[in-house]
């Protein structure tokens, strides 16, 4: 078994039948996460990629699909806003997550709280996993947890279209956008990242700053000119001959995509004289291929670099818990109906008991807490 998430691109739906279950089992999941912890503690959780695919194998979603982020917190998202919990989401997968300023307003003005703030923080939590951190995964998931006292939690899913694998990015409370800001990150490692918003890039990002007060065309003109040294052509000027982990360098941003700047974007940050990354970040039209530009500058022209270690925080994945009632992919087993309808039965009695009386549950998780799944039942679907 290898301690880490991979999840598969996996089409199809979840059949009608096991969605009414999925639902009523969510919601009591819920309920009595924040019966037990409060609002700020489910955020918390839904934060860590352990507990969430461990909810994802709980109520019967592939263990090891894209699906398990998209569904599971689609479900979670119905379930808020059908409970009065103290919590709503907002967003979703694709033209969903497109709503999530509209709907973030809706639950601010609900909880009495500034709209701004978080539509903000959306938006930046966005622009760091697409444009700050690079590793070949479009963002097509966004999902924002915020809760009546201000605390917020995001989870969002990029997927790699070329290998059909997705990747995981959690979010919670963060103090800073632009220093390793993430709880974690479920997936694949990958052998390097563009990663800038690391605690080891913190010089690079302040020459970044400095860079842009410079006119656009002499960025451009450099540009260029590294452009064409990776082509193999010669400089008109004396140049240094390329060292070998110069052209490794040209290898991984090129592996990334192209490298072309926005100059209007250049324009904006120089008239503004911005001095702040995140704010920088957030500039419209800012994407993953400007950044790349300018990276590249930056290190053959200025020699300051980013860090190119991936984040990704390689989650052990929670298996044992599909044992509950089985999964929709029939691995470990198929779901099996009457377990899970007295799964819900025992959940929905506990819910209606007074707290003292929810112990039984703490010890009754004492007694698997060191079970083993059987090796052979865990296999990709």
């Amino acid at each position: 078994m290898r301690n880490i998430a991979d999840l598969p691109l996996h089409g199809g739906h979840v059949p009608p039948w096991l969605a009414r279950r999925m639902r009523k089992l969510t919601r009591l999941v819920l309920l009595l996460a924040v019966d037990e912890y409060g609002t700020k503690g489910l955020l918390e959780r839904l934060s860590d990629p352990i507990w969430f695919q461990a909810f994802n194998n709980v109520i019967g979603m592939d263990w090891d699909s894209s699906g398990s982020t998209t569904v599971t917190a689609g479900m979670i998202k119905d379930a808020l806003w059908r409970e009065e919990l103290g919590v709503k989401a907002a967003g979703g997968k694709g033209k969903k997550s497109r709503a999530t300023p509209e709907e973030l307003k809706a639950i601010a003005e609900l909880y009495e709280l500034d709209p701004w703030t978080y539509v903000r923080t959306s938006r930046l939590v966005a622009k760091v996993d697409t444009v700050a951190l690079q590793t070949g995964y479009g963002l097509y998931h966004h999902v924002f947890f915020l809760d009546e006292d201000g605390n917020w939690a995001v989870i969002q899913q990029g997927m790699n279209e070329r290998e059909r694998l997705a990747r995981r990015f959690h979010w919670f409370d963060a103090e800073t956008f632009t220093l390793d800001p993430h709880t974690a990150i479920a997936g694949l490692r990958r052998d390097f990242a563009l990663n800038t918003v690391s605690k080891e890039a913190r010089e690079y990002q302040k020459t970044l700053l400095d860079i842009i007060q410079e006119k656009p065309e002499k960025i451009e003109r450099e540009l260029e000119s590294l452009k064409a040294m990776a082509k193999g052509y010669r400089p008109l000027v004396y140049y240094k001959p390329r060292e070998p982990w110069e052209r490794d360098v040209l290898k991984r941003y090129e592996s990334l995509g192209r490298f072309e700047l926005n100059k209007k974007v250049l324009e904006f940050a120089r008239e503004l004289s911005m001095n702040n990354y995140e704010e920088f970040l957030l500039l419209k039209g800012l994407g993953p291929s400007t950044l790349r530009a300018l990276s590249l500058v930056l290190e053959l022209v200025y020699d300051v670099h980013p860090s190119w270690k991936d984040p990704v925080t390689h989650p052990p994945d929670p298996f044992k818990f599909t044992y509950a009632v089985g999964g929709k992919d029939r691995v470990p087993f198929p779901i099996d109906k009457p377990a899970y309808d007295g799964l819900i039965s025992f959940l929905e009695e506990l819910a209606s008991r007074h707290p003292g009386e929810k112990s039984l549950v703490r010890n009754v998780t004492k007694i698997t807490r060191n079970w083993k799944f059987p090796e052979g039942d865990k296999r990709a679907t």
